[in-house]
């Protein structure tokens, strides 16, 4: 081989560049309307961050967790302000928020000698075998044989589509009251938890009505069961307090959360588990992963907390949130096609009549330089914004002018004859 045809080495993806929250794709400037894949919460430049996983890969990249135990200790006693007062242990062994659920199934199992575990219609879970199994979408299960023996699926608070065929407000909460008439006639009658995401994100991002919360922790507590908070993606400030169940759906009381996607930040892989002290159950041995708790994680998990503290990044997100909220709002009443405005903090959505249109949509709003996506991994026809929570009220007044020009193509589009 001569010295023409040796391949030059890669040096990563030059085509693509962060910038706060843009991204930039071959010379192209892009609002990442979508924080990546939901995880790159502070954007793409968070310098404290950065440095700091600069300075960690200087000295050491991976470590056992044997070794990481004492320092995932203090990262946990360093969040533990902006806890529930009842979270007291924890679990940081994954890296994945599929993982994390994993775990929390095995916790909440161990710890009530039960084997049932409910979730949601159009819940999403994760990506592995267990956490597919557990997710209340049949599109991504019927080409396996997943092992799905202890699973039951319950309807959801979805008040725009209600299984009761309820309407607001005069529906007594029959998807959480309900939840009874499951435990005695669906399952094996050895329920040990319920997994629900505070808000739903991939199955449309459907906001329950603050009530549910409360009714679904009072019915779990008659039945015993345990409830799980999956807060993959609501956690760490996405909603505008550090979990969903600290804020807008603090009635929930979780026996259990789980978080990763914007734990890390900038996009570093980082998971785990909080929980009542008495469900602290797991020996080593029963859960975990080869890169769990590596020092890079726990750096970027470590960095992420002082960020949201010292940039005072709560208050950001509503006072954005509120303002994107408004002008979502102010774009509905412009556009007929776009529909069922809602969402809290910078966790917002709309619909558009079908999936169809939501592919479309998405490839409109690439050209006026906007990146954003779409619920149930194209089956679904909601579309949701979700940039990252640094963004200022001026960008979130440019991510709405590319909006209304995203919108004005797509109707010219769509009555094109």
């Amino acid at each position: 081989m001569t010295s023409s045809t040796v391949p030059k080495p890669l040096t990563g993806l030059p085509d693509y560049v962060g910038d706060g929250i843009y991204l930039n794709i071959r010379g192209e400037r892009f609002i990442d309307g979508a924080s990546g894949t939901f995880n790159v919460s502070l954007g793409y430049s968070a310098t404290e961050i950065i440095d700091a996983l600069h300075g960690q890969l200087d000295r050491i990249a991976h470590l056992s967790s044997e070794f990481t135990r004492s320092r995932a200790a203090e990262v946990f006693e360093l969040m533990r302000p902006d806890l529930p007062a009842h979270i007291g242990a924890f679990w940081f062994r994954d890296i994945t928020g599929s993982g994390a659920n994993e775990a929390a199934i095995r916790i909440a199992q161990k710890a009530t000698g039960r084997s049932d575990i409910f979730s949601l219609f159009l819940s999403h879970h994760g990506q592995t075998v267990g956490t597919t199994g557990i997710s209340g979408n049949a599109f991504r299960q019927r080409s396996f044989s997943l092992p799905m023996a202890h699973s039951v699926k319950v309807p959801g608070p979805d008040c725009a589509n209600c299984f009761y065929g309820q309407q607001p407000g005069s529906c007594a909460m029959l998807c959480a009251r309900r939840l009874e008439d499951f435990a005695e006639y669906a399952s094996s009658g050895r329920v040990a938890a319920l997994v629900v995401e505070p808000i739903m994100g991939n199955g449309g991002n459907i906001v329950p009505p603050r009530d549910y919360y409360r009714v679904l922790r009072e019915t779990c507590d008659r039945l015993g069961i345990l409830i799980i908070a999956d807060e993959v993606q609501t956690g760490f400030g996405r909603t505008g307090s550090f979990f969903a169940s600290t804020g807008y759906a603090a009635a929930l009381r979780p026996d259990i959360i789980t978080f990763a996607k914007g734990a890390g930040g900038v996009g570093i892989p980082v998971a785990g588990v909080l929980m009542r002290p008495e469900l602290d159950v797991l020996e080593q041995w029963e859960h975990s992963s080869t890169s769990g708790a590596n020092p890079l994680a726990l750096v970027a998990l470590e960095e992420t907390v002082r960020y949201l503290r010292n940039h005072r990044v709560l208050d950001t997100v509503t006072e954005s949130g509120d303002r994107l909220l408004r002008g979502l709002h102010t774009l509905a009443r412009a556009f007929p096609d776009m529909t069922g405005v809602r969402g809290v903090g910078l966790m917002q959505a709309f619909d558009l009549p079908t999936s169809v249109d939501v592919e479309q949509f998405l490839g409109l709003a690439r050209r006026h330089g906007l990146i954003l996506r779409g619920s149930r991994y194209g089956f679904g026809n909601t579309v949701k914004v979700r940039p990252p929570l640094i963004i200022t009220t001026a960008q979130v007044d440019d991510l709405l002018h590319r909006l209304r020009a995203t919108l004005h193509d797509y109707q010219k589009e769509a009555t094109r004859p």
